[in-house]
């Protein structure tokens, strides 16, 4: 049995037993740690796919240890412009091990599930087959307009978090998947928890960003001062004060 999951933004594939080095985790060495974002399971050739992920799969595994990856060189040059950069990066990682793939998400095939229903339409009268369908398909009907309104709902709760200065949609998404998906929860945030959320998702390549004024902008798109965020915003250089 072998699974696709995500593990700090990347797919990987893996099955027991298997070593894997990912982006750095939070955890301490020695702990273990379950991944839920399981978009494929492998059960001895019969595949389930997610839609994005399976309800009910996960990946558990052990953190051995937390390490640094090879030097890369990243050589900058313009030419007749007398500019050279020279930078070296090392990617933190984490060396974890799989302890076991959680299957109870896996679906049966489609073929073994279509086999039973022609079995319960033979069993029942065929004079009152007709008014049960009738009543099974009016009660479907509202069910299905519920789960709507309920997604619509849940999504108009999450703000526009771009509107920040110094905020692009990656980072967005970054912050909305930490929890911090309104303007009323990134006012409280701390920008310093915000700097470590961005290193462990992204990498050093947010390292760039300063988060200490988005609390304070987020405080006043979240009390409806886009005219004051404004001109404020008008003053701030990439976010920075």
């Amino acid at each position: 049995m072998y699974a696709i999951v995500e593990i700090a933004g990347q797919q990987f594939k893996v099955s027991k037993d298997q070593k894997v080095f990912v982006h750095r985790l939070s955890g301490a060495e020695g702990d273990i740690v379950t991944f839920d974002k399981v978009m494929l399971l492998d059960n001895d050739g019969q595949i389930s796919l997610g839609a994005p992920v399976i309800e009910g799969a996960a990946v558990s595994a052990k953190i051995l240890r937390h390490l640094k990856g090879d030097k890369v060189i990243v050589f900058k040059k313009k030419r007749r412009k007398g500019y050279k950069k020279k930078n070296g990066h090392r990617q933190y990682l984490t060396e974890i091990v799989v302890e076991d793939v959680i299957a109870s998400g896996f679906k049966a095939p489609e073929k073994q599930s279509k086999k039973t229903q022609p079995a319960a339409k033979k069993s029942a009268p065929k004079s009152k087959a007709a008014p049960q369908k009738a009543a099974e398909v009016k009660e479907e009907k509202p069910v299905k307009k519920a789960a709507v309104k309920k997604t619509k709902k849940a999504s108009d709760k999450a703000d526009d978090l771009k509107k920040i200065e110094g905020i692009g949609p990656k980072i967005a998404s970054i912050l909305a998947e930490a929890g911090y998906e309104t303007f009323a929860k990134l006012a409280k945030a701390d920008p310093e928890k915000i700097r470590e959320i961005l290193l462990e998702k992204g990498g050093k390549r947010y390292a760039m960003h300063d988060p200490e004024t988005w609390p304070k902008q987020a405080e006043l798109a979240a009390a409806g001062k886009w005219d004051e965020l404004k001109k404020w915003q008008d003053e701030l250089d990439g976010g920075r004060s």
